[in-house]
């Protein structure tokens, strides 16, 4: 590995961006803290559906769905396999509040997920955890295979209608934040390392609905 990609697996920008974990945060930190009003029994208002769930042995039917052609047909469906396991990886660990037992950090760097884990603190710390699914229509907007390491861009709407925190002790569903929008962009970087890709950033943005 040279120094150069030494270097970004050690930052510190995050798989969630620079979003801080509050209530009325439009972007899934919000979702985390689950501090919207309502009782607890109340659900997360039904928005699109999200094309499949997040599996660790394939990639979901979303990643599928928007399967590229062309001549670099093979690698955006590469890059898209690799989103897609970083993403039922991660939602493996949202559902138990610990990185333990799962292999997020074979498809993501930590630069992209050092908010992730800050994530799973705030988890921990609150004795809640995940329940439902993470939606994704995901597909690949740009694809760099000439560069020294090769590099592709996503782009993603993310779907939180199936999204559900649960309070471990209460024994309840938390329902999102009022101001949470159930579908948002956000937009990733990957880079081919030793022969396969890698995602490296992470940004979500909240103000964009899907």
């Amino acid at each position: 590995m040279t120094a150069g990609r030494e270097r970004a697996r050690t930052g510190g920008r995050g798989v969630l961006g620079r979003a801080a974990v509050l209530c009325g945060a439009v972007t899934l930190a919000a979702a985390l803290s689950g501090c919207g009003g309502g009782d607890g029994d109340d659900k997360p208002s039904a928005g699109p559906s999200a094309a499949a769930k997040a599996s660790t042995a394939a990639p979901s039917a979303s990643a599928r769905s928007t399967a590229p052609a062309g001549p670099d047909a093979a690698e955006k469906a590469a890059v898209l396999t690799s989103y897609d396991r970083m993403w039922a990886e991660q939602m493996k660990a949202y559902r138990k509040a610990s990185l333990k037992g799962t292999d997020v950090e074979k498809y993501a760097t930590l630069d992209a997920l050092g908010q992730f884990k800050l994530d799973l603190a705030h988890l921990e710390s609150n004795g809640t955890v995940i329940k439902g699914d993470m939606g994704h229509e995901v597909k690949v907007t740009g694809l760099d295979l000439e560069a020294k390491t090769s590099k592709a861009t996503l782009s993603d709407c993310v779907d939180l209608s199936k999204w559900k925190t649960y309070d471990v002790k209460a024994r309840k569903m938390i329902p999102l934040p009022s101001a949470q929008p159930l579908r948002y962009v956000a937009t990733a970087t990957a880079e081919k390392w030793d022969g396969r890709w890698m995602v490296t950033a992470f940004k979500p943005d909240g103000d964009r609905p899907c």
